[in-house]
């Protein structure tokens, strides 16, 4: 088995604490775990557990809670991981087999694509179309389902669009799946995270093959916890519980507890509500820049996700683009090629508004500076 490069996780993880303004990331500025836990006697009684193994797939509390986010589940449609990374790792490397082929929502963050080719499997791209306001195209479904699909694997909300898809869009996705007795894994790490507030519907209980993974990195602003989860059928779940034995084993005895803790509805829904008002104060600048500078970028405004995805109209290199940014500027972002989509670029912006601010001065002063890209606004 061979994996190719991760290229975007390689980048960020090399370069995020060496820049001066990173806006690459895709979440909301991280709570504290204080922030988390403001009742001291309750963090007290959570710091105080011994540091022994938990339960492997998740205490019965976390995945309780965790059931409670979908509509039917019960703790046993429930498997605990790593982080979302893992949950999407078990679920493609518990279904793939060599010579299968999976559906792949592009563009995308490209884990799922480059473990099913390492596993054997043939990748083809289901695309998000920026004229349909980053959702697909019902009609390109019969063309690429095949009775050798194994897998639809799709992201929403989107990474890195911020889109939603519709709910016919979705149903025609469940539709194709069933027909052909395909598995749907989706990644729901952004739900909750969506500017009106309103929940994206989870793929779970549409179908009765459908992996819905998630987890506290994104939506909930929790990503060093790396707490991630799989909701699926309970015998599938016992299944990747299997596989889960092979890579992480468990959860740390503190994420579980932090974890359950961060799900308590209550505290569920300030996370919520803080990450939504992040959002909400922090892109209105970003989308007036980017309309201000609409001779170089096109733009669709995203509906969840610290995330904001802009296409450069003249075609140019976004890689070559991003590195001359951190060489030149130490500014951070992400180039489209890192997720599938030459010529876009993916900026976060769910961090400090004077970091972000900062950021595109810089990236101003870039433009300003490289022949052909002065934009007649900056």
């Amino acid at each position: 088995m061979k994996i190719e490069p991760f290229e975007l996780e390689r980048w960020q993880s090399v370069w995020e604490n060496k820049v001066e303004l990173n806006i690459s990331e895709s979440g909301v500025h991280p709570l504290t775990t204080a922030e988390l836990v403001p009742d001291v006697e309750q963090l007290k009684k959570i710091l105080d557990v011994q540091q022994l193994y938990p339960q492997t797939n998740g205490s019965e509390e976390l995945r309780t809670r965790i059931a409670e986010l979908y509509p039917g589940a019960k703790m046993e449609n429930v498997l605990v991981t790593s982080g979302g990374s893992e949950a999407n790792y078990v679920s493609t490397w518990g279904l793939i087999e060599p010579g299968d082929e999976v559906l792949f929502m592009m563009p995308n963050y490209m884990q799922i694509a480059g473990l099913a080719r390492g596993f054997g499997a043939t990748v083809k791209s289901l695309w998000l179309r920026e004229s349909l306001d980053w959702g697909i195209n019902v009609d390109d479904l019969p063309r690429l389902v095949t009775a050798k699909t194994k897998i639809i694997a799709i992201c929403n909300p989107s990474n890195p669009t911020g889109a939603v898809l519709r709910e016919d869009m979705r149903a025609a996705i469940l539709a194709a799946a069933e027909k052909v007795g395909a598995w749907v894994i989706s990644d729901e790490v952004y739900r909750g995270a969506e500017f009106d507030g309103e929940m994206t519907a989870t793929m779970w209980g549409g179908y009765e093959r459908v992996l819905a993974t998630a987890g506290l990195s994104k939506a909930y602003s929790l990503p060093g916890l790396r707490t991630g989860w799989v909701v699926g059928p309970a015998k599938i779940i016992e299944k990747l519980w299997s596989y889960h034995d092979y890579t992480s084993i468990s959860p740390s005895m503190l994420t579980d507890r932090l974890a359950s803790a961060a799900l308590e509805p209550a505290r569920r829904a300030w996370i919520l509500n803080r990450t939504r008002e992040a959002v909400r104060a922090n892109y209105p600048a970003l989308q007036k820049w980017l309309a201000d500078r609409g001779d170089i970028f096109s733009h669709v405004a995203p509906k969840a996700g610290a995330i904001a995805w802009a296409g450069l109209r003249d075609g140019r290199d976004s890689a070559k683009m991003a590195e001359e940014l951190r060489v030149q500027k130490s500014v951070l972002l992400v180039a489209g090629e890192q997720m599938g989509m030459e010529s876009f670029v993916r900026f976060g912006f769910g961090g400090d508004q004077g970091h972000l601010q900062k950021a595109l001065g810089r990236i101003d002063e870039y433009l300003q500076e490289t022949q052909g890209w002065q934009s007649r606004s900056a």
